[in-house]
């Protein structure tokens, strides 16, 4: 299957799922798949992005040699916010290797708590850093002053996703 040329049509479902399917478990066939997802220019990157996300949420294992580069790209300006709204989305599905741990949470503290933020990277942030709030519980009472500051101008799906963190963090 030609990855390139599926992710140059206009992406829909069925192409996701073609995708998902075609690259199982195969590490040779996802690391195609995250290549493009890296090196590709914006419109393959985003469209990259959906199928390469519930690959790892099917097999999170693909992803433990890409950490690095997959945070590296996280830092860039120039990413597509599908980019940066799917590689949330897949940290909140895999256990993140401890090194990278205080990168991911500086990372979502600023992603929940920018302007320019979309609801979906907040959301997902939220239950990456109540994720990594179990091995650093240091850390909920400032996600909990943050979800605190952000409640009365915050939209119900933000509200909907803060009070399960809340509600999670409190057990």
């Amino acid at each position: 299957m030609d990855l390139l040329l599926l992710l140059k049509d206009e992406l829909f479902k069925e192409h996701k799922d073609k995708i998902v399917a075609y690259v199982g478990k195969d590490k040779e066939r996802f690391a195609r798949l995250i290549e493009l997802f890296f090196k590709g220019d914006y419109r393959i990157a985003q469209r990259a992005a959906w199928p390469l996300s519930y690959c790892v949420r099917n097999h999170p294992e693909l992803i433990t040699p890409w950490y690095r580069r997959l945070l590296d790209n996280l830092e860039r300006k120039d990413i597509h916010a599908a980019v940066v709204r799917n590689t949330i989305r897949l940290l909140q599905d895999v256990d993140i290797p401890k090194k990278f741990h205080g990168r991911v949470m500086n990372k979502c503290f600023e992603l929940v708590q920018s302007t320019e933020s979309p609801i979906a990277v907040k959301a997902f942030s939220l239950t990456v850093l109540s994720n990594l709030s179990s091995d650093y519980p240091e850390i909920a009472g400032e996600l909990r002053l943050i979800i605190e500051d952000q409640w009365d101008q915050a939209t119900p799906a933000f509200r909907s996703r803060a009070k399960r963190v809340l509600k999670k963090m409190q057990r």
